[in-house]
């Protein structure tokens, strides 16, 4: 089983529609002479995509597939910002990762963001007296502080940052994605922390919230065969903070669940069937114009297909329902205070 674990150094994280540890599009094999040409999916998986696909089998189709370009966000990328900063205080020494201090990196981190995506100028291209930018970067700032309130940076010494990781399962599924922040005690014990600049999902969807972090989990124990012993979303908008203890049994049903759902992904690759699952999230996707729900028509589909064996859409259908279902313990929301945060503090994870 190939694995590999490493820190992409990269300036910003968390916050991108444009998933970094996606790199490789769907494809059409290569055929025998005289055979039909096989679509054929991407390799891998990382929890931004499945979640796409979750949300809406089309909006894969369009991220994926076609790659449609998408117009970058003010949340998002505040978001990216905020992620950024947060990374790069650790770089400091411990007792200099202030408040203060923190809120100095952002017109720097915003100028890297600015060169590395030229795009995001565009956010603030209408804005000539420069107010809306001011706004939103004093957003960024009060996102920041809040950090202050819910965790020490003083009493932490990350193992990771910005941790790119990624495990090939038995079956050739390749579970990648990009980690905020490890943790790992003296003791060996591994927490997986996530940066959130939204605010707090209610109670009852905090099932949804924890997928992506028992995603990290089950590569973390592909690659080290260490069950994380607690996973934390630290929600800047709210101030809040969700944490979840998992067992191997939880690793197993989550993987279970994504051979599942990448099933469903296979399925619709091969057949071209895509269908759109409407949802409240519909008002914010950059892509009805391309969308049947909003009386457009999605581009060319750019594969092969087959004849259906039975609709795609069931299948994406099958495959949500099989992450959304077998629940869970409950997951533990508490407004943690710096003093309370602690627990993990200090050590690294890295290759055996």
């Amino acid at each position: 089983m190939d694995s590999s674990i490493e820190d992409t150094g990269a300036p910003a994280g968390g916050a991108e529609q444009t998933d970094p540890a996606e790199t490789r599009p769907a494809s059409a094999a290569p055929a025998a002479s005289g055979a039909e040409r096989v679509a054929v999916p991407p390799t891998s998986l990382s929890p931004s995509r499945a979640g796409d696909f979750m949300q809406c089998p089309l909006l894969y189709r369009f991220r994926v597939i076609d790659r449609l370009p998408e117009k970058p966000s003010a949340a998002a990328t505040r978001g990216t910002l905020v992620h950024a900063v947060l990374e790069r205080l650790f770089d400091a020494p411990a007792a200099e990762r202030t408040a203060p201090r923190a809120k100095s990196l952002i017109p720097g981190q915003w100028d890297r963001l600015r060169e590395s995506r030229p795009e995001v100028t565009e956010l603030f291209a209408d804005d000539p007296d420069g107010e809306r930018l001011a706004g939103w970067l004093a957003e960024a700032e009060r996102l920041v502080e809040r950090w202050f309130t819910l965790e020490d940076p003083t009493r932490l010494e990350p193992a990771e940052r910005e941790l790119f990781v990624e495990a090939e399962l038995e079956s050739g599924l390749r579970l990648r994605g990009i980690i905020d922040r490890v943790d790992v005690a003296p003791t060996g014990e591994v927490r997986i922390v996530d940066y959130k600049t939204g605010k707090a999902p209610r109670a009852e969807y905090s099932e949804g919230a924890l997928f992506q972090m028992k995603f990290y989990a089950l590569v973390v124990w592909r690659l080290k065969r260490v069950v994380p012993r607690r996973l934390q979303l630290v929600y800047l908008g709210s101030g809040d903070v969700l944490t979840y203890d998992p067992v191997l049994a939880d690793l197993e049903r989550v993987e279970r669940k994504l051979h599942a759902l990448w099933e469903a992904i296979e399925r619709a690759t091969q057949t071209g069937e895509w269908r759109p699952r409407p949802t409240k999230l519909c008002g914010w996707c950059d892509h009805q114009a391309h969308c049947p729900e909003f009386g457009g028509t999605p581009p060319p589909y750019p594969l092969p297909v087959r004849a259906a064996e039975g609709h795609a859409a069931e299948g994406a259908a099958d495959g949500a329902a099989a992450v959304e279902q077998g629940g869970s313990r409950e997951a533990r929301w508490s407004p943690v205070r710096a003093a309370e945060s602690g627990g993990v503090e200090q050590g690294r994870m890295g290759p055996d």
